[in-house]
């Protein structure tokens, strides 16, 4: 069975490069340095490992887990083109579990999107434990204001010479699904691969309650740090307040 990003990996940086990663990445930076993080880091839905790639190129000492085999390898490869020496590992934030714990946790781009709203506080739960003390889980999702207004029912597409994308967004109860389809250049023929997204609708109020019940005290911001008012991003910035 197709999950998403078995084709999509290939080629998600080089579709979303004008979300301008190096800014997106100095903000993580710059926050994490702001709050006196400690140098070593996780991040949970890692992809293809951009913003992994930035930190450690910034001195943090970072691990990239991700749910998805073939994100995980276009990571690795990524990662050695730069001479960056980054473990990438398979995981999966509803049975999170690591050997060791971490000064923060980050989960950037939609990811905690992918999990329903009554597997918020167990998959919390798992990532405190996975936190030293006073450790800090930064997250961003995709918010029910974008998702409902902006995407759901809705098509968006990227034509290159070497890939089209297209995708289809539909919404459903609590949750927006979108089939993504690529053309990809093969010789002198494109062949079509389809794949089926779905991310959860989740709002402020139901997110910060399960963090709560976690064993986390959190704030909100926008994206890049901006008002979370009809933000198309919301960061919640946590510090594990449980031992």
């Amino acid at each position: 069975m197709t999950q998403a990003y078995d084709y999509l990996a290939e080629w998600f940086e080089f579709l979303n490069d004008d979300c301008d990663y190096p800014t997106w990445s100095q903000y993580f930076i710059d926050g994490l340095r702001r709050r006196g993080a400690g140098p070593k880091g996780f991040e949970l839905g890692c992809g293809s490992g951009a913003f992994c790639r930035a930190l450690a190129r910034a001195g943090f000492q970072m691990t990239g887990g991700d749910i998805s085999r073939p994100m995980l390898t276009k990571a690795v490869r990524l990662a050695q083109e730069e001479g960056l020496a980054i473990p990438f590992v398979l995981a999966d934030a509803r049975c999170l579990k690591t050997p060791e714990r971490y000064d923060f946790i980050l989960s950037a781009n939609d990811c905690i999107n992918y999990l329903p709203q009554e597997r918020l506080p167990s998959a919390f739960r798992r990532i405190a434990a996975c936190l030293k003390r006073e450790g800090i889980f930064w997250f961003d999702i995709s918010s029910e204001y974008k998702l409902t207004q902006k995407v759901a029912n809705n098509m968006f597409g990227d034509d290159r010479d070497d890939v089209t994308y297209l995708e289809f967004n539909r919404r459903e109860e609590d949750r927006v699904e979108t089939d993504v389809t690529l053309f990809v250049r093969e010789g002198e023929l494109f062949r079509r691969y389809d794949e089926t997204h779905v991310r959860f609708l989740h709002t402020e109020k139901d997110v910060l309650a399960a963090l709560h019940s976690a064993g986390f005290d959190a704030e909100v911001e926008g994206h890049l740090g901006g008002t979370a008012l009809q933000s198309d991003r919301l960061n919640f910035i946590c510090r594990k307040v449980s031992s």
